[in-house]
């Protein structure tokens, strides 16, 4: 699996700006996924930028003005931008629904990401990220999300403060009614919580209310907030679901307890508290050895790893 966070793609646009001219006058977004990126570039080439429906209605963003009808003859040489390439469907769809305009403007293509093999599809591309692989602007929506572990509080709904987490009254207030955080739009695997057991009922209630799809919800079969704390096993609690199923991705908002999954399955865990996957070294290693993540790393780390043997 590959990840890329939104501190990622600002990096790999900065490094590679470069590859762009400078005569494109005008930014266009493949909503809604190209938006973030053709704002990036838009903002670097200090150039104004639109989406694609806008566009074809003759609108644009300007500074200091939310949108801006345009005359046809201010811009000619137009830049599609897009976040990444997969299949190609996209962005031949894209091009067909501009082809109308070609005798009017030169329109050319980009992808910031695009995996091996689909790189003529676009006239400018700034990485190649194969796949399996996922983005922090996107991840919420991804079709596999069945394939993987959510934790509730800090990442579904916010985390309870010292004075609601009374394991009382306050506590079931906040179990019922507290304001959701990253809710995905694709159907959770598991949810893994260390909520006790007692709060099922009112756990459920808010998932179903806040609109999350999942096929299981594990909790922690302790009697009350003090046989809790005094286990202090959360993080072993999560990784137990985690580790004996074939999910492949846990998502968790402690940056500590991610860390402690993923030293217990050697599996990635992508921390909500900075949006950053966590492998440790030992999965690092694992993965490279497999062939399963980095393979362009592998035989540089499988060099590493010799010489750190032979100390």
């Amino acid at each position: 699996m590959y990840y890329r966070n939104i501190s990622d793609l600002n990096q790999i646009i900065l490094k590679r700006l470069s590859i762009i001219p400078r005569d494109f006058d005008l930014i266009v977004g493949i909503p809604r996924s190209g938006m973030l990126p053709a704002n990036l570039l838009a903002l670097y080439l200090n150039k104004p930028y639109t989406d694609i429906h806008s566009f074809l209605n003759g609108h644009i963003y300007k500074a200091g003005a939310r949108s801006q009808f345009f005359d046809i003859k201010d811009f000619k040489k137009i830049l599609v931008v897009d976040d990444s390439i997969a299949s190609g469907s996209a962005i031949e769809k894209c091009k067909e629904s501009l082809k109308d305009l070609s005798a009017n403007f030169s329109i050319s293509y980009c992808a910031i990401y695009v995996i091996p093999g689909k790189e003529k599809l676009v006239d400018y591309y700034f990485e190649i990220v194969p796949l399996p692989r996922y983005f922090q602007w996107n991840i919420l929506n991804h079709t596999t999300l069945e394939k993987a572990c959510f934790d509730i509080d800090g990442v579904l709904c916010v985390d309870p403060t010292e004075e609601q987490n009374d394991d009382g009254k306050k506590y079931m207030d906040f179990l019922l009614n507290a304001p959701p955080l990253f809710i995905p739009g694709s159907k959770i695997g598991t949810i893994v919580t260390s909520r006790l057991e007692k709060y099922r009922k009112e756990t459920e209630k808010w998932l179903e209310d806040n609109h999350v799809k999942y096929n299981q919800l594990v909790m922690l079969d302790l009697p009350n907030k003090e046989a809790r704390q005094k286990a202090n096993g959360h993080a072993e609690h999560k990784a137990k679901t985690y580790q004996s199923n074939s999910y492949v991705l846990f998502i968790e908002s402690s940056k500590s307890q991610a860390i402690e999954i993923n030293r217990i399955t050697k599996k990635p865990v992508l921390c909500t508290e900075n949006f950053e996957m966590i492998f440790d070294s030992e999965s690092v290693m694992y993965n490279i050895k497999s062939g399963k993540y980095f393979p362009f790393l592998r035989k540089y780390a499988l060099k590493i790893r010799n010489k750190i043997r032979k100390l």
